[in-house]
């Protein structure tokens, strides 16, 4: 029997005396921030292993990681750890309402706002936005992104065509409101790389190379004495192995990454504390759908549902997750934050290996064991690639774990660790048979948009176009949980939303384009002696992940010199 969840985090104290950074090569006002300031520089590092591009455009599918929420801003903030009635907090917008039937949504903005070049900031700002994304094809595909008027200067009214209540954290809290007078000439909203970034957030520009680059303190922001610090670096490493290093030493200041051991380390340095949030759903993604071209065993139900049933989760928690691993339900719900809306009737995922019911889902398929001991059919043996990028070790020691328990149940699988770009351009072609990623939770804490993003037809294209690495790469497509998403998308009673889901999770559990493995680790690390005010379990008072924008963002602003 799985154990019960742990803790959210643990938290050492922090010291007070100070650690210098480490200068990395090409960098510069390591100590200060834009202005040449003493306040302390945070140091970071989420997953680069090789290199920078230059792309400061929040819209686009290559932006630099903390351009999003630490330049560029949305109006509203939504924790995703809160409960889904938790009231959003505000940033450049200050208070919004719904008409009646969910197609109308009227923003009052926040005044005395300037971008970072002077410029103030205005409604018309958020109008412009919302009408450009509308009139970029790459960022409306579906076509169904809304229009926006600017009433004045303090109000923008936001129009769907239809209902959709479930659009508001989108609108409110996933939209980067860009400056019209830097982008109305701007060709395509989706490609531009907008190297000279103007935005309102916290931080500003202050230097880039390949390896790294400063955002300092925006010294003109609109909240009061914030940023506290004085910027923060973003740096490129090898690999987790690399940042644990770095971390350990005193020259990385907030990360997440995947590190063994963490209470030794915390145990054994009261500078160094972290948090584990627990809600990164694991799962193997399967290029699922022949009918848009997806090829590969794992195209066939059977062989997802065998290798659903044929994983230790125990095992892999313990291997690969620091045995803080969790139970997960095959519906992609939160089994403690969603329980509500569970169907219950739908079981979590087993704890532990059923080898024997693993085979015969095969058998019945058709599939028969040949003499090397893998199950084959029509000649075709259960031979799969799996990949993951290099060096995210907790993944890559998932597949290697995986890969001996598959091969106890006649299937063979072949991991595959490739970098970062390679591994999202096939997840967006389709050019792959199973990867191991996690179903991110979505804006706001609510299941429809693991629903929408993972599973929806709307959010996936055939295989060979570019589609978005961070939606529905396994090519999922039905009828009824696209009618059940419509309906969800247009309601904002709890008990609607809830029958809608129970359809979806049935649908999604039958053909299981996505195999749950547990929900991770997630795991956020700090060093205290120069910075103080990082979220605990005691205080999330933001998701805490390094890489997640904007919640990087809201994490980075709060923070003060120890």
């Amino acid at each position: 029997m799985h154990l019960s969840r742990r803790t959210l985090g643990k938290l050492s104290l922090a010291a007070l005396a100070p650690l210098g950074l480490a200068a990395c090569s090409g960098q510069s006002n390591l100590e200060g921030g834009a202005s040449g300031s003493d306040k302390p520089i945070v140091t970071t590092y989420n997953g680069s292993g090789a290199g920078f591009t230059k792309n400061f455009n929040p819209h686009s599918a290559s932006v630099l990681s903390m351009v999003q929420g630490m330049i560029f801003e949305p109006l509203f903030y939504f924790n995703p750890l809160n409960a889904i009635d938790a009231d959003p907090v505000p940033q450049l917008g200050e208070s919004y309402s719904w008409n009646e039937d969910g197609t109308a949504l009227t923003v009052t903005v926040r005044s005395g706002v300037t971008w970072s070049d002077g410029t103030p900031f205005t409604a018309n700002d958020v109008a412009f936005t919302f009408n450009r994304i509308k009139d970029t094809p790459a960022l409306n595909g579906s076509g169904k992104a809304p229009s926006a008027e600017a009433t004045d200067d303090a109000t923008v009214v936001i129009t769907y065509p239809a209902p959709s209540f479930v659009e508001g954290p989108n609108a409110l809290g996933r939209t980067w409101i860009i400056p019209e007078h830097r982008f109305a000439d701007v060709a395509d909203l989706a490609t531009d790389a907008n190297e000279e970034p103007v935005g309102t957030g916290p931080f500003v520009l202050s230097d880039f190379t390949a390896e790294s680059y400063l955002l300092g303190a925006n010294e003109s922001y609109w909240e009061e004495g914030k940023p506290a610090i004085g910027g923060v670096r973003v740096i490129s490493l090898s690999g987790n192995q690399s940042a644990t290093d770095k971390w350990l030493a005193g020259e990385i200041d907030y990360m997440s990454t995947a590190i063994p051991d963490l209470d030794t380390h915390v145990a054994n340095n009261p500078d160094l504390s972290y948090t584990n949030t627990g809600t990164s759903q694991a799962a193997l993604f399967a290029a699922a759908n022949p009918e848009l071209g997806c090829e590969g065993p794992q195209t066939d139900v059977a062989v997802r549902q065998a290798l659903y049933y044929g994983m230790d989760r125990e095992q892999l928690s313990k291997l690969a997750f620091f045995d803080l691993g969790t139970d997960i339900s095959p519906a992609f719900a939160l089994p403690e934050r969603d329980k509500e809306f569970i169907d219950p009737s739908i079981e979590l995922a087993p704890w532990n290996a059923d080898p024997a019911k693993a085979e015969q889902i095969l058998q019945d398929a058709g599939y028969a064991k040949g003499g090397d001991g893998i199950y084959a059919k029509d000649g075709v043996r259960v031979s799969m690639t799996v990949s993951c990028p290099t060096g995210w070790t907790d993944f890559v020691t998932a597949l290697d774990t995986l890969k001996q328990q598959y091969s106890q149940i006649g299937i063979e699988l072949i991991p595959q660790q490739v970098s970062v770009n390679e591994w999202n351009d096939a997840k967006s072609k389709g050019t792959f048979q199973l990867v191991i990623d996690s179903v991110g939770q979505g804006p706001a804490p609510d299941p429809f948009y693991p629903y929408h993003t993972f599973f929806g037809t709307d959010s996936t294209v055939p295989v060979g176009e570019n589609g978005n690495p961070y939606q529905n790469s396994s090519r999922f497509s039905d009828p009824d949980v696209d009618a059940a998403l419509e309906v969800a998308a247009g309601t904002d009673d709890p008990e609607v939303k809830k029958q809608q889901y129970f359809i979806i999770q049935k649908k999604i559990v039958e053909a299981m384009p996505y195999i749950p493995l547990l929900i991770g680790s997630s795991l956020t690390e700090y060093n205290s002696s120069k910075v103080t005010g990082w979220p605990t379990a005691e205080n999330l008072y933001a998701y805490p992940m390094s890489w997640s924008a904007p919640d990087n963002a809201q994490v980075l602003k709060t923070v003060t010199p120890a």
